[in-house]
């Protein structure tokens, strides 16, 4: 075995700069583009954080209103692509519904092998437009209902809700799924980001490396973990059976999704913002007895283990009260994230070098095949290998 350092999981490895996103340890936040995302999502709608990830600045009501109208008149689930989401089995995980969907209208868009920047952040805001409606669609077919047209009347938010449920949502409930969408947006070299940057980096297409971001983020140990945190709440079932459910999972070492974070140490900034949220739907949904297993879990495991609940612990059970099926939250996170996703596509395409790490090798040893004879070639590749060393 070579003797080289490791970093398993490239823990610790600063790969390459962006502007784009950043914890700051001081103050413990997120920043986007400098702004701390509470800030952003307590003020301003999604399209306002999607244009501010995309370009660097938040939007003049110009800018916003032309970013709008271009998502608003995008919205629809084009022909092609509910076709496809319709031969797909009613028991495929919906995220392999929303990759399969998205490599579609990829492989149907016009100037796909185009990266420029310009053409770039054109395939970004289709994309921002288009993945809620198939997120929505792939919900309500699972249901035996009918695709619901989006409208134009509505913001994003409302929209997306409208589409799933085929009703006005509440004020409450909207501002819930707002703050959603901004939190989850963007997280700097996460693992799907980084898959997306390493595709990237080889010249393939925005599309190209969109599906495999959604491909990463589908684990558990990612973008799944807010889909584990609500299995967990209903193998508990409720508060008084918290102690005993814990018990036996520590005992098992079984690990608690929804709690811990690689980068956060005093736990995720992102929390508050979104346990917030989560409390107005519980007022609105008189949710009292999901909120007492919510509170008795965190409680209880905090003080046992020390690590404290990430972004997927709140967002899990806001988007059940909201009606969300369990399988669909992950791809409620790729409608949100591919902002964060896109806006890194075209800053690794500006200053592009492939990405290809080393590896150290612990296998066997050179070693040859019985009666083989190696042609001319290959002796005079071997003798100028020997002659360069």
């Amino acid at each position: 075995m070579t003797d080289v350092e490791i970093k398993k999981g490239l823990a610790g490895v600063t790969v390459d700069y962006t502007a784009i996103s950043k914890v700051n340890p001081e103050t413990n936040s997120l920043l986007y583009r400098g702004y701390p995302v509470q800030e952003l999502a307590a003020t301003q709608p999604f399209e306002a954080v999607a244009y501010l990830l995309w370009h660097g600045e938040l939007p003049s009501a110009h800018a916003l209103s032309e970013l709008e109208t271009f998502e608003r008149t995008h919205r629809d689930l084009d022909d092609d692509v509910k076709t496809v989401i319709d031969l797909l089995p009613l028991d495929a995980h919906p995220m392999d519904v929303v990759r399969t969907a998205v490599s579609v209208l990829g492989a149907a868009a016009p100037g796909v092998a185009d990266n420029s920047e310009a053409a770039d952040l054109a395939k970004a805001k289709l994309l921002f437009a288009k993945i809620p409606a198939m997120v929505a669609y792939d919900q309500r077919r699972r249901r035996g209902q009918e695709l619901i047209p989006p409208r134009g009347d509505l913001d994003y938010s409302r929209n997306f809700l409208w589409m799933t449920f085929g009703e006005e949502p509440a004020d409450v409930v909207a501002g819930a799924f707002n703050v959603s969408m901004i939190l989850y947006a963007e997280h700097s070299f996460n693992a799907s980001t980084f898959t997306a940057r390493v595709i990237t980096s080889t010249t393939a297409d925005l599309y190209s490396a969109v599906v495999g971001a959604i491909g990463a983020l589908k684990g558990a140990l990612h973008g799944g973990a807010n889909e584990a945190v609500m299995h967990i709440f209903d193998e508990i079932g409720e508060a008084a059976n918290v102690t005993a459910w814990l018990d036996d999972a520590l005992a098992a070492k079984r690990k608690i999704m929804g709690f811990g974070h690689r980068v956060y140490k005093k736990g995720d900034s992102r929390v508050p913002t979104m346990k917030a949220a989560l409390d107005t739907l519980i007022d609105h949904y008189d949710a009292r007895d999901l909120a007492a297993l919510y509170d008795t879990l965190e409680s209880e495991f905090v003080s046992r283990k020390g690590i404290y609940p990430n972004l997927d612990y709140p967002s899990g059970p806001a988007y059940h009260l909201i009606g969300y099926d369990t399988p669909t939250f992950t791809p409620l996170f790729v409608a949100s994230r591919v902002v964060g996703w896109t806006a890194h596509i075209i800053e690794q395409t500006a200053s592009n070098a492939l990405i290809r790490p080393l590896s150290a090798y612990d296998g066997v040893d050179e070693r040859h095949i019985d009666g083989y004879v190696a042609s001319d070639a290959e002796r005079r590749a071997a003798e100028r290998a020997e002659e360069a060393q």
